[in-house]
């Protein structure tokens, strides 16, 4: 247990440092809006192609949820807010949460570990960068297994997190196809990989706004990975 709680506090305080640089982060820079809108274009894809209803019926957790973002493009995308889920390690961040979503969506504040959620419950679950800032594989594999648990048959984890090693950032870890497997051993998976590395893409937008789009177009420069990982019908 010991053990545990030290993880937990490592990881908030990785947290903490990542929101000192959260200025990188502002929606209206033009690298940041050019990448969400990749994101919500992929996930809008894949959701379209493996849905298996309507999203206003699917139930949803997204674990560490920050201040609420992703689960307010959720809303736009047509997710109704009595079936969206939202847990938070951070106290300050959940608070926010709390007050960016509608009240008729539940912020479950803590370890994503101790949530009380039943098994078989949830229809997806989000995670955006969570994975890649647990350094501990055996941290992760326990995530894992918890997420997994909560799923029901025929549904699925929806996964954006880092597909290689940031040299200038020693608080994430990149997380390769062998790991996704490693985690996830009896998922289908389709995965996309994304985002133009975001170092790569404040330089450009440096030099003009529409530069890092330009840039995103070569595969080899995009440093995340947004995948469906479905679980298997009964």
């Amino acid at each position: 247990m010991q053990g545990h709680e030290d993880d937990v506090a490592a990881m908030a305080g990785r947290y903490a440092r990542r929101a000192a640089r959260a200025g990188l982060y502002d929606p209206l820079r033009p690298e940041v809006m050019q990448a969400r809108h990749e994101r919500l274009r992929v996930l809008a894809t894949l959701l379209r192609r493996h849905a298996r209803a309507p999203l206003a019926q699917l139930r949803l957790l997204e674990v560490g949820c920050g201040s609420g973002g992703n689960l307010l493009e959720l809303l736009g995308l047509g997710f109704e807010p009595t079936n969206l889920l939202a847990n938070e390690l951070l106290p300050e961040r959940a608070a926010a949460a709390r007050a960016r979503l509608p009240a008729a969506e539940q912020v479950l504040e803590g370890d994503a570990l101790a949530l009380p959620l039943p098994e078989a419950s949830l229809d997806l679950v989000l995670q955006s960068t969570v994975f890649s800032s647990l350094l501990d594989p055996g941290f992760r594999a326990r995530l894992a297994a918890r997420l997994w648990a909560w799923l029901k048959p025929g549904g699925a984890v929806l996964w954006y997190d880092f597909a290689v090693d940031n040299p200038r950032n020693p608080d994430v870890t990149g997380l390769p196809p062998a790991e996704l497997r490693r985690l996830f051993p009896a998922a289908s998976i389709d995965a996309r990989r994304v985002t133009l590395a975001p170092p790569l893409a404040r330089r450009a937008a440096a030099l003009h706004p529409a530069l890092p789009g330009l840039l995103n177009t070569v595969p080899l420069l995009r440093t995340h990975r947004l995948a469906w990982i479905a679980k298997p019908d009964a």
